[in-house]
């Protein structure tokens, strides 16, 4: 081969490996602006994965059509599974759902490289990435520049693809190249009526380029270039699609890495269903591909087509077959992956699973959830250190300190969770929830800490074996009643985001301010009358102030929904 050609197959390939560059840059803004676009949408779409195992693979396929990328929502789905926001059933049903989805890239590079010598798909869709850039260049607006980049996205995609196609036509367009590349194709089985070991070598390329790229979009573009100057035959195209499909799994194992053992069972479905499909169609595709093309031949001319077609029908024959199966797959996944008794309990770092911060809409919502535990906690102990002050028995002290010390920790790795989704490109009532979410935090960790204080004076009081008279314990059982009504309707309106409890909330936070001052008026009362020892008097005073600070940042709470709930109630 002479210098010439040597120098031409070296910048085509640099020229397709800049063309899957620019596809997958393409992919990734287009598919990242739509699912911040449609944040509230995945997260209405992945609630409905729950209903049954049919809506579960319609969810799988429209969240997938939507991010444009399989890998992209299986990575979803574990994080999904690792923190309990899907079962193992309901993530199977939607990995089913997320191969069919992904077969939309197919039918892009088929139309990329469709048109005639008067009308060029790609020019228009460079027309529209140009457009999309005007708009994030005019616009101040984030909704509309976000609206630009899925533009610039769509018209970057076809520009890479039309990249990749013309270094491959203008490497062949030298004979010496093309029939040295040809020669290659024809060793490993171009023009054979049935393949042996071809397939076998066609397979495994197709897992390992995929795996390398991790991205079986990125591989189909490859082979839809391919087969559109007629390098490699649609049976040959099938083989490898078959092992872009086993390639792409990768992916998701490793996201799996470090999280529970459900979400690596989640994994471990997504392997076992694309091993099943690929091995019920294997077979077909070795001893009957040409017969498949005929048919595929008959009734569209262009190989560019067949291959999305094949591609769609893979998935869609195998979901068939497959979903009747579905407890069975679920079954051999946990047989493979498992239990581990390790002891070891959820903690906050498992349910804030960073790879929710793939789809901020949900993550913003299990911080949410998150946050309400930590509240729950928080209010739990103040209950306990009240019922110790009031027992005079210390018998809930270890306990205690431990949900204190899980407080703390929660407060923690929350607030860390929030700085990471903070800095992701979120909506602007989402953002406003995020910033609030942060005060909020600190509100919860506040009313541990007053429990703290409360279990201190109990222990004081134990020491000197002092008791509260009898009208010093209804006032604060009064007052209890008060901060318990109060903490009900907070968490209600942070959990609803609803202001409708707010009226009861002022009504409550008031009644503490004032059941505080009537504490404080009683004490003094009870000092003149020298019904009150100066040891039990100074704790009640203390106590009195730490239930009314509490009920203060109960306030806080209710407070902080105010500042997005106006935007949207219902997210």
């Amino acid at each position: 081969m002479s210098a010439a050609a040597v120098m031409m197959i070296i910048n085509s390939m640099f020229l397709i490996l800049g063309g899957i560059v620019v596809f997958m840059l393409g992919m990734e803004m287009m598919g990242s602006n739509l699912e911040k676009a449609a944040g509230k949408n995945i997260r209405k779409l992945m609630s409905k994965a729950a209903k049954n195992r049919f809506t579960g693979v319609g969810t799988g396929a429209a969240v997938t059509a939507l991010v444009n990328s399989s890998a992209a929502t299986t990575v979803m789905i574990v994080g999904f599974v690792n923190v309990g926001l899907m079962t193992l059933t309901q993530a199977a049903s939607v990995i089913m759902g997320a191969n069919i989805g992904t077969t939309i890239s197919a039918f892009i590079m088929a139309l990329s490289s469709s048109g005639s010598s008067y009308f060029s798909v790609t020019a228009v869709f460079a027309l529209i990435a140009f457009a999309g850039f005007v708009v994030t260049l005019v616009s101040k607006q984030d909704k509309v520049k976000r609206i630009g980049h899925i533009l610039e996205g769509i018209g970057v995609i076809f520009i890479g693809l039309n990249v990749m196609s013309g270094a491959v036509s203008a490497m062949l367009a030298k004979d010496e190249i093309s029939g040295a590349v040809q020669n290659v194709f024809i060793g490993i089985g171009y023009g054979k009526e049935t393949l042996t070991w071809e397939i076998i070598v066609l397979f495994i390329l197709g897992v390992v380029l995929t795996a390398l790229m991790q991205s079986s979009a990125a591989l189909t573009a490859i082979v839809i270039s391919l087969a559109s100057q007629n390098l490699i035959t649609l049976q040959m195209a099938m083989c490898i699609i078959l092992g872009a499909n086993v390639g792409t799994c990768l992916t998701s194992l490793i996201s799996s890495f470090g999280a529970t053992v459900n979400a690596k069972r989640a994994a471990a479905v997504h392997l076992l269903f694309n091993v099943a499909g690929c091995l019920i169609f294997i077979f077909p595709v070795a001893f009957a591909g040409k017969y498949i093309a005929k048919f595929l031949n008959s009734f569209i001319g262009s190989t560019e087509w067949q291959i999305a077609i094949f591609h769609m029908f893979f998935n869609i024959v195998t979901t068939l077959l497959l979903l009747p199966f579905l407890k069975y797959l679920v079954k051999l996944a946990c047989i493979l992956v498992p239990d581990k008794k390790t002891g070891k309990q959820e903690g906050t770092q498992d349910i804030l699973d960073e790879r929710l911060l793939k789809t901020p809409a949900i993550a913003v919502g299990q911080a949410r959830r998150e946050i309400l535990r930590m509240g729950n906690l928080a209010f739990t102990n103040y209950k306990r250190s009240l019922d110790m002050l009031l027992s005079g028995k210390m018998d809930g002290k270890e306990q205690f300190d431990e949900t204190e010390r899980q407080i703390n920790e929660m407060n923690k790795h929350i607030t860390q969770f929030l700085i990471k989704l903070s800095s992701m490109e979120i909506s602007e009532t989402d953002e406003k929830k995020v910033s609030s979410f942060y005060h909020v935090t600190s509100d919860m960790e506040r009313i541990g800490d007053y429990a703290e204080n409360i279990t201190e004076y109990a222990e004081r009081l134990t020491v000197t074996d002092a008791k509260f008279s009898e009208h010093a314990v209804e006032e604060i059982m009064q007052m209890d009643m008060h901060l318990t009504e109060l903490y009900k309707n907070v968490e209600l309106a942070f959990a609803d985001h609803d202001l409708r409890y707010m009226s009861k909330i002022e009504e409550e936070e008031e009644a503490t301010d004032a059941m505080c001052k009537t504490m404080q008026q009683s004490h003094i009362r009870r000092t003149d009358e020298g019904r009150c020892n100066p040891e039990t008097g100074a704790v009640f005073l203390q106590l009195a102030v730490n239930m009314e600070r509490i009920g203060d940042h109960m306030f806080n709470i209710a407070n902080s929904v105010k500042s997005y709930v106006g935007n949207s109630a219902n997210n």
